[in-house]
């Protein structure tokens, strides 16, 4: 059931629908917000494109993260808002009104998970959930001033969700108090596997190059409240790949793996898909199976160096994405620019299927500005204890 008032344009207009849920439990009170891309029973899933929607597809069972999460007594506020298809990154959906962000009115919410972030900032749900394929919980929840992790690849079942790019999609979620945040990873993800704590900081500086002026002024400052928790980071000087050539391999691998998806759909006839997403799935379509393999190779490459970098309980420190969300009178070629820009950022967490939690500890131009941390493989909830030590240093250095 979406708000009677929804002057965010976070929820979707569906008909409301019973919703089966546990009456009590450790999240009793309070309310979610799911994704369009996610299932839940009785309600379509349109994935952010009127002729998906059309189509007429009623969810028969919900998503099984969605259902943990109610079946933990949340109440369910509606579907939200989603790019095109999920594949975009800014929260620009030309079929639909924009997300409003409540933390930077005057800014885009970040995609694709847009109206997930949007209803948590804007104060309608307590809890959002969404997917992260490319960036698409970690950038709205720096662009907000939300807490969001992109959990590790395969930890938190998929069924009952689209696919974009099934080697790179991740379920996660947003609450804007990490006690929140951590009750709902206890009962999505369980216990880690991972059994070294989290003590040790790693920093790499051809990553925060690709900062300016007052952004790489407050990470600097951001990272030094990290450091507080973690002592002085060791640095990184290389991979056996460079930022361009990491953010290519990704932008082949989830090219192909999303034209192979959604192909078929595609060519039955003319969809009418909102800028840039044909030049997406046509650069997908272009990616040939040798490259697809010589990318996986330099993917799995890179992936062992990361494992053994974080293997004695080190964390990556990280900006999470370039500054401030875009304003929401940038043109598309500079949303474009920026999208490019946060994705060689963004790409590492997700090449490696790593976790990586975004904090909001930081402000460019009164706007939000997110500190990351990509932990080892399922680390989640030591990786979301140690941001809630970061967070309570970060109140420290602020007198709270």
């Amino acid at each position: 059931m979406a708000p009677t008032r929804d002057p965010l344009n976070a929820f979707l207009n569906y008909p409301q629908v019973p919703v089966t849920r546990a009456l009590t439990g450790p999240l009793e009170g309070l309310r979610l917000a799911v994704k369009d891309i996610i299932d839940v029973a009785g309600y379509p899933t349109g994935c952010g494109n009127p002729e998906k929607l059309a189509e007429g597809r009623i969810a028969r069972v919900t998503s099984p993260p969605v259902q943990m999460i109610l079946d933990a007594g949340a109440r369910f506020a509606g579907k939200t808002q989603t790019d095109e298809l999920a594949f975009s990154l800014m929260g620009v959906n030309a079929h639909f009104p924009r997300p409003v962000n409540k933390a930077a009115p005057d800014r885009v919410t970040g995609g694709s998970s847009s109206g997930s972030a949007a209803a948590v900032a804007g104060g309608l749900a307590e809890i959002a959930v969404g997917t992260d394929t490319g960036g698409s919980i970690r950038a709205p929840a720096s662009f907000c001033g939300l807490i969001g992790l992109r959990t590790t690849h395969g930890r938190v079942p998929m069924e009952g969700i689209m696919r974009l790019a099934p080697s790179l999609d991740t379920f996660g979620w947003f609450a804007d108090d990490i006690e929140t945040y951590e009750a709902v990873g206890k009962i999505v993800l369980g216990r880690d596997t991972h059994r070294a704590p989290l003590v040790r900081a790693l920093a790499f500086p051809a990553l925060e190059a690709l900062l300016a002026g007052q952004a790489l002024e407050e990470y600097q400052r951001m990272k030094e409240i990290a450091l507080t928790v973690l002592g002085p980071a060791d640095r990184i000087s290389a991979f056996g790949a460079t930022v361009d050539e990491l953010y290519w391999c990704f932008r082949r691998i989830q090219g192909r793996e999303a034209w192979n998806e959604h192909k078929q759909w595609l060519q039955r006839r003319e969809r009418n898909l909102g800028p840039g997403l044909d030049e997406r799935f046509g650069f997908g379509a272009t990616v040939d199976p040798t490259t697809e393999k010589n990318e996986t190779i330099r993917r799995l490459l890179f992936r062992s160096q990361l494992k053994d970098l974080l293997a004695p309980g080190a964390v990556l420190v990280l900006p999470t994405v370039p500054g401030p969300a875009p304003l929401m009178v940038a043109s598309h070629d500079e949303m474009q620019a920026y999208r490019e820009r946060a994705l060689r950022l963004l790409c590492l967490a997700g090449l490696a299927g790593f976790p990586q939690i975004t904090l909001p500890l930081g402000s460019v131009d009164g706007a939000p500005f997110g500190l990351s941390m990509i932990g080892p493989p399922d680390s989640d909830i030591a990786l979301i204890r140690l941001g809630r030590r970061v967070l309570d240093a970060a109140k420290r250095e602020h007198g709270d």
